[in-house]
C-alpha cells in the first residue's frame, strides 16, 4: 500500500517511442542476477561498453553503488532485500522510459521480486540474464573476500551460503560465465539484442 497521498503520475510530453525514434533502438532491462562473484557486474559494465562503442545509448545500475546511495538505508535481511530490488526495479524503468538501455546487475536471490520488477514493464522490456556459475568457481573467485567471511560467520545470511538463492526457471538468457569468455557472453547478448529488434 502507498503512503503518499494526493499525487498524480505527469506523462511526459515526450513519449518513449519518440525517444526510440531519436535514439535509433528500443529501451530495456537487462537484468543480470547470480551469485556474488558469477560474474554479473564484469559483464553488465563489459555489454554496456560494447553498446556504448557502437553508439548505443546505455548505462549501468551496479548493486554496490546503489547500495553506497540510494539505498543505503537498507541491511540484507528478506524484508530489506525485497524493497532493494523494488526499488532499483523503478530506477531501471524510469531509465527504460528515458529511452535508454539499461543493465541492472544485483544478485536479486528471489524469483518472487525478480517477477515483481518483471510486471513493471512492458512485454519485452525485461531481459533476465541468469549468470550462471558454480558456487565452488564463485568462491574460488572471492573477489570481496565475501565468501571467507560468509564461512567465518561474520556475514550473516549471505547468498549461496546461509540464504538461498533460488536460479530463474525461464530466463531470457543464460550465460555459463565459468566456461564462456566475456567476449563470447557480450556478443551473445547483443546477439539477443538484435534478434529482438531492440538494436
Amino acid at each position: 500500500m502507498k503512503n503518499s497521498q494526493n499525487i498524480t503520475w505527469h506523462h511526459s510530453s515526450v513519449s518513449k517511442k519518440e525517444r526510440h525514434d531519436r535514439n535509433g533502438h528500443k529501451s530495456c532491462v537487462l537484468w543480470f542476477t547470480g551469485l556474488s562473484g558469477s560474474g554479473k557486474s564484469t559483464l553488465a559494465n563489459a555489454v554496456d561498453y560494447a553498446l556504448f562503442h557502437e553508439g548505443y545509448r546505455s548505462f549501468v545500475l551496479d548493486g554496490d553503488n546503489i547500495r553506497h546511495g540510494l539505498n543505503s538505508d537498507l541491511s540484507f535481511r528478506p524484508s530489506d532485500r525485497k524493497e532493494n530490488i523494488r526499488r532499483i526495479g523503478e530506477v531501471a524503468k524510469l531509465f527504460v522510459d528515458s529511452g535508454l538501455i539499461v543493465s541492472s546487475a544485483f544478485i536479486s536471490p528471489f524469483r518472487e521480486d525478480r517477477e515483481l520488477v518483471r510486471q513493471m514493464f512492458e512485454t519485452g522490456e525485461f531481459v533476465e540474464i541468469f549468470v550462471n556459475c558454480p558456487i565452488e568457481v564463485c568462491e574460488n573467485r572471492d573477489p570481496k573476500g565475501l565468501y571467507k567471511k560468509a564461512r567465518k560467520g561474520e556475514i550473516p545470511e549471505f547468498t549461496g551460503i546461509s540464504s538461498p538463492y533460488e536460479k530463474p526457471n525461464l530466463p531470457e538468457i543464460v550465460i555459463e560465465t565459468d566456461n564462456t569468455s566475456i567476449a563470447q557472453s557480450v556478443q551473445i547478448i547483443i546477439n539477443y539484442l538484435k534478434d529482438k529488434k531492440i538494436l
